[in-house]
């Protein structure tokens, strides 16, 4: 009961279709008396004109007694609705012949009267016919009444069978009325989180457009909001781009002048240092790039194409650690997605792979096509990373325990962010399932209908 209640104040739904419902089972019950009650009259009043109409017999046909049969009962008459005719006598007693079926007092005056006779209740009409004799034309208020009850279900029946259909088409209609509200909130709820957009208001009832209204002002705030970040972390790397080239150009002259070892490995340190920050300056540009809206892309990319120019980029990155690098097999995809998302992408892939691969280790890149999805995947023989971490390295500035690597813990947090936005899975798992060593980055892509194929 509780949870009915609890149900019955938190859905609109279910309260305007629980309202409908009793207001319908009690509109029709009213009616259903109203009507019962009213068919009942009508029955026991067309059966008072059934007497009527045989007393009117009678007394046109001047039909003799010996004609009504045998205990004075209209031959063909049936024992449960039997109409009595039985003539009432002139004399002065209060009853009449004693063989008469029905003892019936002499001084009833004319019209309808509901008699008690020999225990039973009767339904009695009294009537002088043209000739001065008077009759008595009598049947049983048992038969009338099952008669009148029997007539009166009858009239119930369209509101038994009606009532239950139209409480099925209530709670359809209901659930269709409100169909808008729960597609609105799916359509929200699948929303990606830069998915910003102002959500379209022309197809929904005049009812919930004011809460789409406020909904689209708290997104294109939000929008704001995020912009603005965006632009600071933008703004903010530009600014320290300067004075860092600046420091790495005075360092590189400082290199050059006569200095002890230590001032020299310090020097050393210090160069790293800026160099590092750098680095940690072009990714958080890369990441603002990355969390930024871009146009829909109008043609496809080959995944072939944009892995050969990531290798010619980082080709001396892997040379210089006698890592092993290529792409495995020669199958191709086209995607359709911007080419200079899916370069970042990859780029900072291969960068982290080879970056934690041990020197004379080796990074495979390889692309195949099952149901119009393209699954990339770029495999490394480094230490990998734990299956627990897996979900934190996506993260910004997240680095996995143990690693000796220098980063700034954005590479995979630029790969998420773009994913993310060109609608790809990304998945993480062993390069070497039996030793559980290495990692393998799967991405899933959508590839381009054949109509958007170069």
């Amino acid at each position: 009961m509780d949870g009915f209640k609890k149900r019955l104040k938190e859905s609109v739904q279910f309260r305007l279709s629980f309202s409908l419902t009793l207001t319908i089972l009690i509109i029709a019950i009213v009616a259903g008396l109203i009507s019962f009650a009213s068919a009942m009259d009508e029955a026991h009043e067309l059966q008072d004109d059934v007497l009527r109409e045989v007393a009117a017999l009678f007394n046109q046909q001047h039909l003799p007694l010996p004609h009504l049969g045998s205990a004075g009962h209209v031959k063909g008459d049936d024992e449960e609705s039997r109409v009595i005719v039985q003539y009432l006598a002139r004399s002065n007693t209060t009853s009449g012949n004693a063989d008469a079926p029905l003892p019936l007092s002499m001084k009833l005056p004319d019209g309808l009267h509901t008699l008690e006779l020999g225990g039973e209740p009767f339904r009695v009409l009294i009537r002088t016919l043209a000739n001065g004799e008077r009759i008595a034309v009598a049947q049983e208020t048992g038969a009338r009444d099952e008669i009148a009850r029997n007539s009166a279900l009858r009239t119930l029946m369209p509101f038994l069978i009606l009532v239950p259909i139209l409480l099925l088409i209530v709670a359809d209609l209901v659930r269709k009325i409100f169909r808008p509200i729960a597609l609105l909130s799916t359509e929200i709820d699948q929303r990606a989180e830069r998915e910003l957009h102002p959500i379209e208001k022309s197809h929904l009832p005049v009812e919930v457009r004011p809460f789409v209204v406020a909904i689209n002002r708290l997104l294109n705030r939000v929008a704001q909001a995020m912009a603005t970040q965006r632009r600071f972390v933008a703004d903010a790397a530009h600014e320290l781009r300067s004075p860092l080239t600046a420091m790495s150009l005075q360092a590189e002259r400082l290199a050059e002048a006569d200095m002890s070892d230590l001032a020299r490995g310090r020097l050393a340190t210090l160069r790293r240092g800026i160099e590092r920050g750098r680095n940690l300056l072009d990714q958080l540009l890369t990441l603002a790039k990355a969390q930024a809206a871009l146009d829909p892309p109008k043609s496809s990319v080959s995944v072939q194409r944009i892995y050969r120019r990531v290798l010619e980029d980082l080709l001396a990155l892997a040379q210089a650690k006698h890592i092993d690098i290529g792409v495995e097999g020669d199958c191709d995809a086209q995607v359709l997605v911007n080419e200079i998302d899916l370069i970042i992408l990859v780029k900072n892939l291969v960068d982290n792979a080879i970056r934690y691969t041990p020197d004379g280790g080796r990074v495979d890149l390889s692309v195949t096509t099952v149901d119009y999805r393209a699954t990339l995947r770029i495999k490394d023989s480094g230490p990998g990373i734990p299956a627990e971490e897996h979900a934190r390295v996506f993260d910004p500035f997240y680095r996995a325990l143990g690693s000796d690597q220098v980063g700034s813990g954005l590479g995979l947090s630029i790969v998420k962010a773009i994913a993310d936005r060109i609608g790809a899975q990304i998945s993480l798992a062993a390069g070497d399932e039996s030793n559980q060593s290495g990692l393998c980055v799967t991405v899933l892509i959508a590839t381009a209908p054949p109509s958007r194929l170069p």
